[in-house]
């Protein structure tokens, strides 16, 4: 990402609507697996720390980090997060088999072979391990964070599911969500695209009025998504599981 879209987000990621619930979302269904609290963790594409925080409060013991910006990995340190090596995705510091857990949210859409990206994820997942991604789709819904973020594409539901087949792992669950918002978050991207307002990123597009209200809907959003209800959102999460050694 761009400078300004870190700063953004290492200022508001404890308290903005998207960060706070997509981190409630996460940890009930990690807290589903009923993994050791000892089990190793990576979270891959750090950025300033969000997931991080949330593995913390879920009090894994063996957290690590990667992510490729030097910006990034001083946000984290400066909030005293858990450890995060400088890497790439493409190319991961790790043997083998390392991770009983690995989250991989918002990453995969920056880079240029996101097969490879994926390959590396597997690679370093345990047999009968977890894997947790999710990706931006549609690129109707390309704009100006998409721009700061260096995203490379928005995903459809038939080429992210073409993507996995690649691999042996099985899709535990998976559904779209943030999806209540699509229409606002469509309409307010067409705005800015043509008001070209100058924003360091679309989440200062905010107030605490706002922050309150779209936190409620998020979180409703979320409930639902669980139970496969929508069929389109603004994300995509799966819930991979690296097969078993034979």
């Amino acid at each position: 990402m761009k400078l300004e879209a870190y700063e953004t987000e290492a200022r508001l990621e404890e308290t903005h609507w998207w960060f706070v619930v997509r981190r409630k979302l996460f940890s009930a269904l990690i807290a589903k697996l009923k993994l050791d609290k000892k089990d190793t963790v990576l979270d891959v594409g750090t950025s300033t720390g969000t997931n991080l925080r949330m593995l913390q409060s879920l009090e894994f013991e063996a957290i690590r980090g990667l992510d490729y910006s030097e910006h990034a990995i001083s946000f984290c340190r400066s909030k005293g997060l858990p450890e995060v090596e400088q890497g790439d995705i493409c190319a991961m510091p790790f043997s083998d088999n390392s991770f009983q857990l690995i989250l991989a949210t918002d990453i995969i859409e920056h880079v240029d072979d996101d097969k490879l990206a994926l390959t590396e994820i597997v690679r370093v997942l345990k047999p009968g391990g977890y894997a947790l991604v999710t990706v931006p789709m549609f690129m109707s819904l390309w704009g100006p964070q998409d721009d700061v973020s260096l995203h490379k594409r928005r995903y459809r539901r038939g080429g992210i599911q073409s993507l996995i087949k690649n691999f042996d792992i099985k899709v535990v669950d998976a559904f779209y969500f943030n999806s209540l918002l699509f229409i606002p978050i469509w309409f307010t991207r067409l705005l800015l695209k043509k008001a070209k307002p100058d924003l360091k990123s679309e989440n200062d597009v905010n107030s605490p009025f706002i922050n309150k209200i779209l936190t409620k809907v998020f979180e409703l959003d979320t409930v639902l998504a669980r139970f496969h209800l929508f069929p389109f959102g603004v994300s995509y999460l799966m819930l991979l599981q690296k097969a078993e050694d034979k």
